[in-house]
């Protein structure tokens, strides 16, 4: 049965609230899809910020957990965000699959174990970022294979990359190392400096190293992008002026974390709509 417009209502306004970078893109989407993306993104935005809301990682297992069972049995248990994102698994035949490997991998987070080396990262990465792309452009698709895979798996990789450098003072603040240790420790980085939010000329090599990485990605995405899927790709146009925030004189990683003003980020998004970005 459709969405009701009190429970689209309800995911609307948490991806404002807590993913406002893929609110303002869905925006941009057809009328009749965005009940779903917004089911969708307030899923991921629910148990993204699971590792804030309980105090050790095993009531972050349950949490996973709860999710699981619920997509597993189809039933969304009163939980109008499981409600709606069942709703749309089954309007649009979304492989159940995608979302348990979704919700395996965001049990990383709930722990303060390194991310060891960029192929951990960039699966991680496939399995949390790149798949919310994918879902998207089947969502607006109508359920049709968008032929979006690589677009979807470097997308992911650049978003979350950047994602993770802009998130740098708060997981440093954790003792989290989300970001690729091996490219860390190619530089010289002492894990011990990052945890204390010590900023150095080999820590800022290795950022700009990682930021590089996040341009590969970020072209690759793009021109593997169908045009008929460029809706569920917008936050992506993001990507590009985040990093150059970060290439400007005096940037502290440790600082307060990168953003964008709120009508420069719904003009960007304005202009990758119309294909000018």
């Amino acid at each position: 049965m459709p969405i009701s417009p009190e429970i689209a209502a309800h995911c609307t306004d948490v991806v404002r609230r807590l993913d406002p970078d893929r609110y303002f893109a869905d925006l941009f989407a057809p009328a009749e899809a965005r009940p779903h993306l917004f089911a969708l993104h307030a899923f991921n935005a629910e148990i993204s910020r699971v590792r804030e809301i309980v105090s050790e990682p095993l009531p972050g297992e349950i949490r996973l957990q709860w999710w699981r069972d619920a997509l597993r049995t189809g039933e969304g248990g009163g939980h109008p965000i499981a409600g709606a994102l069942v709703d749309t698994i089954g309007t649009f035949n979304l492989p159940v699959p995608t979302f348990e490997a979704l919700l395996e991998a965001r049990t990383f987070d709930l722990y303060n174990d390194p991310m060891p080396d960029r192929a951990t990262f960039e699966g991680y990465a496939g399995d949390t970022a790149s798949v919310l792309f994918q879902l998207a452009a089947i969502i607006l698709a109508k359920g049709g294979d968008p032929g979006t895979a690589d677009a979807a798996g470097h997308g992911g990789v650049a978003w979350s990359l950047t994602g993770q450098l802009r998130a740098l003072p708060i997981s440093a603040r954790r003792k989290q190392l989300f970001l690729p240790k091996d490219s860390l420790d190619a530089r010289g980085v002492d894990l011990e400096d990052v945890f204390a939010s010590r900023s150095s000329p080999a820590i800022l090599a290795a950022l700009a190293d990682l930021r590089a990485l996040a341009r590969e990605h970020l072209a690759k995405s793009r021109a593997a992008t169908p045009p008929a899927s460029v809706a569920a790709f917008l936050p992506l146009a993001l990507v590009e002026p985040y990093l150059r925030k970060m290439e400007k004189p005096g940037y502290d990683p440790f600082g307060a974390p990168i953003d964008l003003l709120q009508w420069r980020k719904q003009w960007i998004l304005w202009r990758a709509a119309r294909g000018a970005s």
